[in-house]
């Protein structure tokens, strides 16, 4: 009997471990709808889909947070605690500076007896009484039994705490995040004001107002002291509330990055004569117009709480900053004034591929502040950013993938910023700034490699690195610096050409070419080379350290063999034609690791949600299953988008594939829910794939409306049948942004199975 269990386990274990994901997702999922119904979690219209708990649990790394925010404002809040499994929480941040980059000004109730160590201890709260909707939060501290809420302004926030009863003191502590000076000052007993030192040199100023008079504390070589004010390093401070004060306390608050008197403004602007229920009813209606833009119909209940989900986050940045018409820029450390928004917290490398084309639909004069915001950052620092956050660029991943992103936006007819002196910083990148990975400022040695080979030079196996710029974890990632430099470049001369920059469009159109110096015809993969120009034979699988960042980024050479978004055609020519490239294709989906998956993670931790090769967890990978769009086989298109939404978008706390990275992710799941996906940012088309609904309407910023028809759309009518755009058949898988802002049609009918003869036609009519 005992070898029969054996024998039936290892042949099923497979499938036990599959049932057992499921159910467990299914388990989730039911724990979070049921969570939806507990009281300021209700919502309305496509808002009561929303669930930011959604991915909360990462594959192996970075998990999505459960952001509580008006959309694109500053004042951004979560919990700290370790992760969702965790179920005790540290403190209550006044707002999340930037996305996964710090926090300012630490708080939390306390009821127990303060000890100088309250600080440090944390508190168990209960996961099914804890209620995130995007405007509004409210938790239960079990062991203290008291209850927090909070609600979201622009740049003020409102948090309410309810003690028992029977308390012993009652107490509301603060403290800094970061490890700079920081300052804490009670006035009459119902005001504080603050600073804190964030990224080194920024300073953070608060007022807030109790709705109770307290008697202020300090720590003072570590004693409580009986104080109003504290300055210093690791500031730490308290107000109480007595043991017969009042059961519910309230504290609303504004954070400013310009002064304590634009905090103090900021104050009085957004709180004087609102209540919490006042906030959170206004930020329930910003979150109503910002998500009820798109309307569908069909898809099941799951698709379409991943759906608005995924929606909500593509409104967390980039996070408008200015204050009554100033902003502080860390771009040049000064005060601006302002006459529309200033934009930061963006992380090009994600948010170019889908984020950004999907809010020049959504909101065109939002991405035009945004890209403006660009020019203005390049202005002030001398460089046109990638990584914009509150301090500056920051030197993070590869690329100049904003000049992508601008030339998008201008082919979209976004034209609201300065278009010349955005092409003068692109093409001052182009031509000065370094290549390196985790590297901002001018150009090294290695530039000039790929300026005169045509190729970012690498190491050899083993070889010792003699160049001082480079960072020693991030490595050089030579083919992925040479691909993505291509199709920056692409980028460039493509702006040159509509400016009528006939010399520069030349040269840059000879740049984006770059790619093929790589293309290895024996191995049929893009391949390293080293200063002279030499083979250097490596595993494409494997090789290159971790992340195989030597020659890749967070991924292998299976991901970086697709790379060349600004030239399929060329891609489908060194491969020998269509047909090796779908075979190619359906290779990568099939391929083994050759190795076990936690031997395979724990060098390419970022590749994750692995189907074969192909990592849904990264966003390199985003465009490659719409590939099959420039060959004789778009049935594939469809059948591996279904395949790849149905497995790794569950709507449950593990429902994302890898790092979301604040809309980066959710923007390529709303694009493959709607059926159609941008392959090539600036490029002002888009490709059809599998639409999960029946039905989408996108309300545009002229009154006009965009509508995708997939009739007898279901889970198991995913192919598409037949095509009309704006009534006229169509047998292309493409059609342009110029149909879609123009308020037209798109018709699919659906079937069971594939119709291999549609969408064969490569052209646009």
């Amino acid at each position: 009997m005992l070898k029969h269990i054996v024998k039936l386990l290892s042949t099923n274990l497979n499938h036990f471990l599959i049932c057992g994901w499921m159910l467990c997702c299914f388990c989730s999922a039911g724990r979070l709808k049921a969570q939806n119904k507990l009281p300021g979690n209700e919502g309305k219209d496509n808002l009561r889909y929303i669930d930011p708990r959604i991915g909360n649990v990462g594959q192996l790394l970075q998990p999505t947070r459960p952001t509580v925010q008006l959309p694109n404002q500053v004042i951004r809040m979560y919990p700290q605690r370790t992760d969702y499994m965790d179920d005790q929480i540290s403190s209550f941040p006044l707002t999340i500076v930037s996305h996964r980059l710090g926090e300012v000004f630490a708080m939390k109730p306390w009821n127990r007896t303060l000890t100088a160590n309250s600080w440090k201890q944390k508190q168990t709260f209960d996961h099914e009484l804890e209620v995130t909707r995007p405007w509004y939060y409210s938790t239960y501290l079990i062991d203290d039994e008291i209850t927090v809420e909070f609600t979201a302004g622009k740049k003020a926030g409102f948090y309410k705490f309810s003690f028992p009863e029977k308390s012993t003191e009652k107490f509301l502590l603060f403290n800094l995040y970061n490890s700079g000076a920081g300052s804490f000052k009670f006035i009459n007993g119902n005001v504080i004001e603050g600073t804190e030192i964030y990224h080194e040199d920024i300073k953070v100023y608060l007022y807030g107002e109790f709705s109770s008079k307290g008697k202020a504390g300090i720590i003072k070589n570590g004693q409580l002291t009986v104080a109003d004010e504290i300055t210093g390093k690791a500031a730490k401070s308290y107000i109480s509330f007595g043991k017969n004060g009042p059961a519910n306390v309230e504290f609303r608050y504004a954070i400013s990055y310009v002064s304590e008197e634009q905090a103090r403004a900021s104050f009085h602007q957004e709180m004087d004569g609102r209540s919490f229920s006042n906030l959170q009813a206004d930020g329930e209606k910003a979150w109503d117009k910002a998500i009820n833009n798109i309307h569908v119909e069909g898809g099941t209940e799951a698709q379409r709480r991943s759906f608005y989900t995924a929606y909500y986050r593509c409104n967390e940045r980039m996070v408008d900053i200015t204050e009554n018409g100033k902003y502080y820029s860390g771009f040049d450390k000064k005060i601006h004034n302002a006459t529309r928004p200033f934009y930061v917290d963006d992380w090009t490398w994600d948010t170019y591929l889908a984020l950004h084309p999907l809010r020049a639909i959504v909101n065109p004069a939002m991405e035009e502040d945004m890209l403006n915001s660009y020019v203005n950052q390049y202005e002030q620092s001398g460089w046109m950013p990638t990584f914009p956050v509150l301090f500056g660029d920051h030197a993070c991943m590869n690329g100049f993938h904003s000049s992508i992103m601008l030339l998008d936006g201008y082919r979209k007819g976004l034209r609201n910023f300065d278009v010349n002196k955005a092409y003068e910083g692109m093409l001052k990148n182009a031509n000065e700034a370094t290549m390196l990975p985790w590297r901002n400022g001018p150009k090294t040695l290695l530039e000039n490699t790929y300026y005169t080979k045509g190729f970012f030079p690498a190491l050899k196996i083993g070889e010792v690195e003699k160049v001082s710029q480079v960072n020693m974890g991030e490595r050089r990632q030579a083919v992925a610096v040479t691909l993505g430099a291509s199709y920056d470049d692409w980028a460039v001369g493509q702006m040159a050409k509509e400016l009528g920059k006939t010399s520069d469009y030349q040269k840059f159109n000879v740049r984006a070419a770059n790619y093929k110096n790589l293309w290895n015809n024996n191995i049929k993969m893009f391949m390293p080379r080293d200063g002279n120009g030499n083979w250097i034979n490596i595993d494409p699988k494997f090789d290159g350290g971790m992340g195989g960042r030597d020659y890749y980024d967070e991924n292998n050479g299976w991901t970086y063999l697709w790379q060349v978004q600004q030239d399929i055609p060329g891609l489908i020519n060194l491969m020998g034609g269509k047909a090796p490239f779908e075979a190619k294709l359906d290779q990568l989906f099939r391929e083994p690791l050759n190795r076990s998956k936690y031997e395979f993670w724990a060098k390419f931790p970022d590749a994750t949600g692995l189907v074969g090769e192909y990592s849904m967890g990264n966003e390199p990978s985003f465009f490659i299953p719409y590939l099959y769009n420039f060959t004789n086989a778009p049935w594939k298109t469809q059948k591996r988008i279904r395949f790849l939404m149905d497995v790794w978008y569950k709507d449950s706390i593990f429902g994302i594939p890898g790092d979301e990275d604040g809309g980066g992710m959710s923007a390529f799941m709303v694009f493959s829910s709607m059926g159609f996906y941008p392959v090539t940012p600036g490029l002002p088309v888009y490709t059809i794939g599998s639409p999960v609904f029946s039905k989408v309407i996108i309300d545009l910023a002229d009154g006009k409306k965009f509508t995708m028809i997939a009739n007898n759309c279901s889970v198991i009518n995913k192919y598409v049948q037949s095509a009309k755009m704006n009534g006229q058949l169509i047998n292309t898988t493409w059609f342009t942004h110029e149909q879609l802002i123009g308020g037209g049609t798109l018709e699919l009918e659906m079937g069971p199975k594939p119709n291999k003869s549609w969408g064969v036609e490569q052209t646009l009519k």
